[in-house]
């Protein structure tokens, strides 16, 4: 079994918030965990970033 973990930082790069999913769930389902408790903010800049394969054996 896999895991993923989604994070948010605020503007400085300073973690706020994580929630961790098993590796085959939907990225939209750590997304929609993570939504609710964000501050009010003007702005949202978020990316998506996935480990290519083979990568984890190095």
């Amino acid at each position: 079994m896999n895991t993923r973990l989604h994070a948010v930082a605020d503007a400085r790069g300073r973690p706020i918030g994580f929630f961790m999913s098993a590796g085959q769930v939907s990225h939209y389902t750590g997304t929609a965990a993570l939504m609710g408790s964000l501050p009010k903010a003007a702005w949202l800049l978020a990316d998506r970033a996935v480990t290519p394969i083979g990568s984890e054996k190095r």
